[in-house]
């Protein structure tokens, strides 16, 4: 497999530059992810960060929350900057791409869980940028990435229950990768064009 460093760099810096252009006033807003709000997004996001961290440090998740709670009302670049500081110095050693790690999805090489991130990184940086209307931080290279890899993962069907996607949305032809990606991911892809 090759090194999944490079793209899941691009993945964290395109979402540190979706939180960095969210204001306090966009806290409340709702996101195409029904389970969050932006405030809560934030603290998610974070949360992604900090979990693959102590992942690649301690060989799991465990202990580790799935929403950072007050990240969002907080000095959030300051803190997103610092967390992707201490990832760094893991995703730096080259040690950490064969070491097993134990996430959500199951264990693997830190490798496969890189790539794995990579996509949830990228689609909560679609979700986050449509709910306050900033498409234009996006990087559409990202997108088809993450489908490639989604479209290989995770099946059509089933979805639910074990699986925490919705049925895949049909997108047209003329979709691009970030509607066609949202979509696979059981997402509505016009979401972002109705807000």
């Amino acid at each position: 497999m090759n090194d999944p460093r490079p793209t899941f760099r691009d993945a964290v810096d395109q979402a540190g530059r979706v939180v960095a252009a969210t204001s306090d006033d966009d806290l409340g807003r709702p996101t195409p992810c029904d389970d969050f709000d932006v405030r809560t997004l934030l603290g998610h996001l974070d949360a992604v960060i900090r979990r693959i961290t102590h992942a690649l440090e301690h060989g799991s998740v465990d202990g580790t929350p799935s929403i950072v709670d007050g990240f969002a009302d907080g000095d959030r670049t300051t803190t997103w900057k610092s967390d992707v500081v201490a990832l760094e110095r893991c995703v730096d050693d080259d040690a950490t791409l064969d070491r097993t790690v134990t996430v959500p999805f199951g264990a693997m090489p830190g490798r496969a869980a890189l790539a794995v991130y990579t996509s949830e990184l990228t689609t909560h940086a679609w979700d986050l940028a449509a709910a306050i209307g900033r498409l234009d931080l996006l990087e559409d290279a990202l997108a088809q990435r993450s489908l490639s890899a989604m479209e290989s993962a995770l099946p059509a069907e089933p979805r639910g229950g074990p699986i925490p996607f919705g049925p895949v949305v049909e997108v047209g032809s003329d979709a691009g990768a970030y509607e066609r990606l949202a979509g696979w991911l059981g997402r509505d892809p016009v979401w972002a064009r109705a807000e």
